[in-house]
């Protein structure tokens, strides 16, 4: 236990779903945690769940997709804990469900700054710092993109997009010693408990095709995959894409 101990580990949308999964793993690690979000009620909610510890937690509103805001939580981080070793993009948002025809500009929009342009600007911004501490990033992409799942169009756009600059980032940053990998989750969230509730045949369903026959859990499965990615030992690991999908993404 705490092997990440005096880490400092920034996770965005770290308020809720996954990124509070990830975010309770590290806190069991003993790592500083910076939460981000653009709902201060979450981030609150997830300081509380998370012990409260004013000194090693601190949560800061901010949009992803607004390059001032990240200038913010990285001089924010830097000023509360001096270094930053380890960026976690996962925040995201997206028109799910809405047919390619149908996407507006604006249903487009939305998932690329928040996930495409929230994950460039919190890279560029923390580069000196993670350069100093030969940190750690990892970004989260989806099978959306992986597999051309319908309805899912300016989200799997985003989500490759990450795809490409992770391993862009991986090539250039790789002397600098920082590595960049990239998570493409299928998690248990609440969002997905209430659809489980609400459609159980289609649930049942899905989990058939799903060797595994679950959801990832978002800190055991999710979070110490990332914890290891953030290690000693996963250090000759850089530019590589991780399948958490129960085995239901398996391919030649």
């Amino acid at each position: 236990m705490e092997k990440l101990k005096d880490k400092t580990v920034l996770i965005t949308g770290g308020g809720s779903g996954i990124g509070f999964g990830i975010a309770r793993a590290f806190a069991k690690e003993g790592a500083n945690l910076v939460l981000t979000g653009r709902t201060l009620s979450k981030l609150e909610d997830a300081k509380e769940e998370l012990g409260g510890q004013e000194s090693r937690i601190l949560i800061i509103t901010a949009d992803g997709g607004n390059e001032e805001d990240v200038k913010a939580v990285i001089d924010a981080t830097l000023k509360r804990f001096g270094r930053l070793d380890v960026l976690i993009n996962n925040a995201q948002t997206s028109a799910s469900g809405v047919m390619l025809k149908d996407h507006s500009k604006e249903d487009f929009d939305k998932a690329i700054n928040s996930g495409l342009y929230g994950t460039f600007f919190y890279m560029k911004h923390a580069y000196e710092a993670l350069k100093e501490a030969k940190g750690r990033v990892i970004n989260f992409a989806s099978g959306a993109g992986l597999f051309g799942r319908p309805g899912q169009s300016s989200y799997a756009a985003a989500k490759e997009g990450i795809r490409g600059l992770s391993r862009v980032a991986a090539t250039e940053w790789g002397p600098d010693g920082i590595t960049v990998n990239v998570i493409c989750p299928l998690a248990m969230t609440d969002a997905l408990s209430k659809w489980k509730e609400e459609y159980p045949d289609l649930y049942e369903k899905t989990i058939q095709g799903m060797p595994l026959g679950r959801f990832a859990d978002a800190e055991k499965d999710i979070g110490n995959l990332c914890i290891f990615l953030a290690s000693p030992e996963a250090g000759y690991i850089t530019g590589e894409t991780f399948h958490l999908q129960g085995g239901s993404g398996l391919r030649p």
